[in-house]
């Protein structure tokens, strides 16, 4: 299929994990891409592996919690491509603690750029896609939907419950733009996100200990979620806005 044959698609923490696959996935049907991430050489690793030609993916560094690298990034689509079509708004954090330790420090890291940076990202980009109309889809968090005892996460949860409660609202601001907004809401997704906090060790060890959590009796991978995040930025999603999709392996249906 070539669903994005000549769109331009911008994506946040597009240097690994779900954001790298997604924007791999958009190229190779037939879209060029903008990616952000915080480490320029690692964004620029990945841009290689998404183009070797790099005549289809332009990169743009920066921590996503800062308003002006979402800006910057619609930017740089827009100067290299010439518009903008779609958003994924796929950066995040995570680190579990307990709600009695966490910081105030933790809690800004959280809302700063899950909540602020996908905001101030969103906003960027429908000021692009104003005149023309498009799709802006954000990854959310099953953790929003759900709590988890085995992983602690009050204030990262939070967060995503504020892009959930976001998706909802711009939905109906941004549809009369021709704007759709929605949300994926992962689950336990084998992204190096768990590297930041454990050992390569540990993530060996700990990892395979989830499988079972979902019904379906597997972690998710990062094409699990791309493909919904495709999904909902194509036309085939051109009625669905202020959703908030569940990829998370059966695991918010319920208890076996």
């Amino acid at each position: 299929m070539n669903r994005f044959e000549g769109k331009v698609v911008a994506v946040t923490g597009g240097g690994s994990g779900i954001g790298k696959e997604a924007a791999a996935r958009f190229v190779a049907e037939g879209a060029s891409v903008a990616i952000n991430g915080r480490d320029a050489a690692k964004l620029e690793a990945a841009a290689r592996d998404i183009d070797p030609s790099g005549e289809r993916v332009v990169v743009s560094a920066g921590n996503i919690a800062d308003p002006a690298t979402g800006a910057a990034l619609v930017d740089a689509a827009v100067s290299r491509f010439g518009k903008l079509d779609v958003l994924v708004n796929n950066a995040g954090v995570f680190n579990p603690k307990p709600f009695l330790e966490l910081t105030e420090g933790d809690y800004d890291w959280y809302l700063d750029t899950i909540l602020k940076g996908k905001f101030f990202t969103a906003q960027a980009a429908a000021k692009a896609m104003k005149d023309t109309g498009g799709a802006i889809v954000q990854t959310g968090s099953m953790w929003a939907i759900q709590a988890i005892g085995a992983t602690p996460s009050a204030a990262y949860s939070a967060a995503n419950a504020g892009v959930h409660a976001m998706v909802r609202n711009l939905a109906i601001e941004l549809a009369p733009l021709k704007i759709r907004i929605n949300a994926v809401a992962p689950a336990v997704v084998e992204t190096p996100v768990y590297n930041t906090f454990l050992s390569d060790e540990q993530v060996k060890d700990v990892l395979p200990t989830f499988n079972a959590f979902h019904p379906l009796g597997r972690n998710g991978q990062p094409r699990d979620v791309a493909e919904a995040i495709l999904f909902l930025a194509s036309e085939q999603a051109s009625w669905i806005t202020g959703t908030v999709l569940p990829v998370d392996g059966g695991v918010t249906a319920g208890r076996q």
